[in-house]
């Protein structure tokens, strides 16, 4: 469920119309519900509230500094990256007990700060990586903990783009693989092992992919044990989708998701480490935007509003769908029209839907992206030479910037000219 919806006419964050927010901070702009931040995570975290478990947020989705601090405030870890998220953790207050590193390309900065943080687990994803943190922890006179992330060949049945646990992604190590590298680590000096991880992929809507990996996961676990290795967590990764569409593509409960868990992996005595990211911070926001023209051409309408690819990149990157609703709810006997909802990005592929069958809108009337809370700010640009688009973060009736909007001016400063052409 998430906090937005129409309230005497007028679409609503909470108890704040957006069309309020819309000339206040102007548009495009991403707009975040801290109820629905704060339900989403604590839904997650209560259903494993029965085991040892640890709820790392996957910054990734959404990383702005107010939306941490909301959910590190909960008690949330968090799921990291880049040496960047780890500042941005760090920076929101989460201390490194809560903190996991995944990632294929870990340079040897980003672990020497991971270490010095004193993060809670690397997921270690390759047998370079592996040997090259064993030198970077044993030259801190300290020992790195360590997950091997291990690629079921699984097909989570999701978009090929966010897919990571098949044979052929770049992600994880072989499970057929997986017992020599933990033979290996137990040999190298800077190496400390403590879990397996495992991550199939993203917007999963299905469980059975997460059954048949968290089955090989368990029996792996068994093995490795058997070997004489310290397993004391799992590593479940994140997966767990949200609902784009609405009535079609409705993910499980956290709950069942839960059932699962402990059906393949609860008898091992284990704790859980998870990585919910999509499910926490997907539908918690939307993306506020204003048409500018409507656009007829044989017979094909087009919207074009001040929401471009750059602002949100996941319908052209994706093929991904986001319901369009405008702000302002129309009379009941009101018609739909087709049209495709385009944007001022200077590419075909800058549209937010095509053939779409919205109300009629009309030049300046404000519309909201939905189920943008997700991979949109975190994902966005300045093509075109277009800034960086503002934040705002709602709680009741009240609401904040957290993320200024940029100006031209500003992108301009970051270049330098050449000394010879000053």
């Amino acid at each position: 469920m998430h906090h937005f919806e129409y309230r005497d006419g007028i679409l609503h964050a909470e108890e704040v119309p957006l069309d309020e927010i819309a000339r206040s901070v102007g548009t495009p702009v991403y707009v975040y519900s801290a109820r629905t931040l704060e339900r989403h995570y604590r839904v997650f975290d209560a259903a494993f509230a029965n085991r040892p478990h640890l709820v790392c947020y996957a910054m990734k989705a959404n990383s702005n500094q107010a939306v941490l601090k909301l959910l590190a405030d909960l008690g949330a870890g968090m799921d990291i990256v880049s040496g960047g998220e780890l500042a941005r953790a760090q920076a929101a207050g989460v201390p490194g007990e809560r903190i996991v590193f995944s990632g294929v390309g870990k340079t040897d900065a980003e672990m020497r700060a991971a270490l010095a943080a004193g993060i809670r687990s690397f997921n270690v994803e390759s047998v370079p990586e592996l040997i090259r943190l064993s030198e970077v922890a044993a030259a801190q006179g300290c020992r790195a903990p360590v997950s091997v992330r291990v690629n079921p060949d699984v097909d989570a049945g999701t978009h090929e783009k966010i897919s990571t646990g098949r044979r052929a992604d770049k992600f994880g190590i072989s499970w057929l693989q997986a017992r020599e590298v933990y033979d290996l680590a137990a040999t190298l000096p800077g190496i400390e092992v403590r879990g397996v991880a495992m991550h199939i992929g993203s917007q999963i809507t299905d469980l059975a992919p997460f059954e048949k990996a968290f089955t090989l996961m368990a029996e792996l676990i068994r093995m490795l044990r058997e070997a004489g290795h310290d397993i004391r967590h799992a590593d479940l990764g994140g997966g767990l989708g949200v609902p784009y569409h609405g009535d079609t593509d409705i993910p499980p409960e956290p709950k069942e998701y839960a059932a699962v868990v402990d059906r393949t992996l609860g008898h091992l005595d284990l704790e859980y480490v998870m990585e919910p990211g999509r499910m926490i911070a997907g539908n918690a926001g939307i993306l506020l935007g204003r048409v500018i023209f409507v656009k007829e051409v044989e017979g094909k309408t087009f919207l074009i509003g001040d929401t471009g690819m750059n602002d949100l990149i996941r319908p052209t990157l994706y093929e991904a769908f986001h319901h369009i609703l405008p702000v302002r709810r129309p009379p009941k006997e009101v018609q739909p029209v087709t049209v495709d909802v385009v944007g001022p990005v200077c590419e075909t592929g800058d549209y937010m839907a095509r053939d779409r069958a919205l109300p009629p809108m009309q030049r300046g009337d404000f519309y909201a992206v939905m189920t943008a809370g997700a991979y949109g700010a975190v994902q966005s640009c300045t093509y075109n030479s277009r800034p960086l688009v503002p934040e705002v973060l709602v709680r009741d009736d009240a609401f904040a910037v957290i993320r200024p909007r940029l100006e031209a001016e500003d992108l301009i400063a970051m270049d330098r000219l050449a000394p010879w052409q000053e």
